[in-house]
């Protein structure tokens, strides 16, 4: 739910052209997020471009070292590059830095966040910062990791043996140039002509890969990598890690997973169903279909089919959910800001 707050913030969302970015901004007007305005931001290129806010037109405005003035939650949704160079700047101007790019918190000086799973598994502080005025910054982490560590946490009190996640990541997870490079790679491949690869380097259209083309960066092992070294960050022994495998494929939005789970003995269906649900995650109802990367477009929570035991181990069990990439980790972004607006002021 979004924060209960007399106080209004404006907010500033470095990167806004992107797909996280357009996201970002509709998640923060869907849940009335308390802001005067929201300042949209992105690089020389893009500013200028004319686009909207809260049913208002206004202009992508180019990223300055002053612009984060008056700025009270500085979103970074854009590249890495972009939030490795100016979130010092809006921290000096007195922000609150949430990094969606993950670039903050590779070097350790961000706290990681997943306010869904604050009851059992609190945010992990990072090393600290120079004592700037915003205060420690705040990683909010991608889908994958928020699906994978729900799973961990939801499990957790099960003791399970073994946890397995294999991961769908959708071509919308490089952004604006993966979707264009599906629908050229699709409507190509029909029409008989030659498909070009320059983000993935390899046929994405009707197949699935396990790995890029060499000329493809960040290869697809390096997103796993980054991934679990993300996951494992965050459970860090409060909760089983999982072991961590991805596999393209070709649809555009919705992260896909499957997972497998073994305990020492059978645990009843219902109970575990009962965990995911404490942690906000929708359960599919008794004969309803499946969740699909179509059925789950614009809803905020990762929705799981009923939990299905194996047909050869009787104590392990298999999942089987999907999650809007976009729209996921951006809630996710807003719920921080919305924490932070919810706490007492020292």
């Amino acid at each position: 739910m979004p924060a209960k707050s007399g106080s209004f913030s404006r907010v500033a969302i470095v990167g806004a052209s992107s797909l996280r970015g357009k996201e970002l901004k509709q998640v923060l007007e869907d849940r009335n997020f308390p802001s005067t305005d929201v300042l949209l931001l992105d690089a020389s290129i893009m500013a200028g471009t004319l686009t909207e806010a809260a049913g208002e037109p206004t202009f992508i405005q180019s990223l300055e070292e002053d612009s984060f003035e008056g700025v009270r939650f500085a979103f970074f949704a854009g590249s890495a590059a972009d939030a490795e160079q100016n979130w010092q700047a809006a921290q000096r101007a007195g922000a609150t830095v949430i990094d969606m790019t993950g670039a903050i918190a590779a070097s350790g000086k961000a706290t990681t966040w997943i306010p869904s799973l604050s009851p059992s598994i609190p945010p992990r502080p990072g090393s600290g910062t120079n004592g700037s005025r915003g205060g420690m910054p705040y990683y909010s982490p991608p889908a994958p990791v928020i699906v994978s560590c729900t799973l961990a946490a939801a499990l957790g009190k099960f003791l399970p043996q073994r946890l397995v996640v294999l991961l769908f990541p959708p071509v919308s997870e490089r952004d604006q140039p993966g979707i264009e490079e599906l629908e050229r790679q699709t409507t190509n491949l029909l029409s008989f002509r030659p498909i070009d690869q320059p983000v993935f380097d390899a046929q994405v259209a009707f197949n699935l890969l396990s790995a890029y083309g060499e000329g493809s960066k960040p290869r697809l092992a390096d997103t796993r990598s980054a991934i679990a070294r993300d996951v494992a960050y965050y459970l860090s022994g409060r909760a089983m890690t999982p072991a961590i495998q991805l596999v393209q494929a070709p649809v555009f939005y919705g992260y896909a997973f499957a997972a497998y789970a073994e305990f020492a003995s059978p645990e009843p269906v219902e109970q575990l169903e009962a965990a995911f649900a404490n942690l906000g995650v929708r359960i599919g109802a008794a004969g309803e279909s499946a969740p699909t990367n179509v059925s789950v477009a614009g809803e905020s929570e990762i929705q799981l089919a009923r939990i299905e035991g194996d047909a050869s181990v009787a104590a392990g069990v298999w999942l089987w959910g999907v999650a809007d990439n976009l729209r996921l980790a951006a809630t996710n972004a807003v719920r921080i800001a919305e924490e932070l607006l919810a706490q007492p002021a020292d």
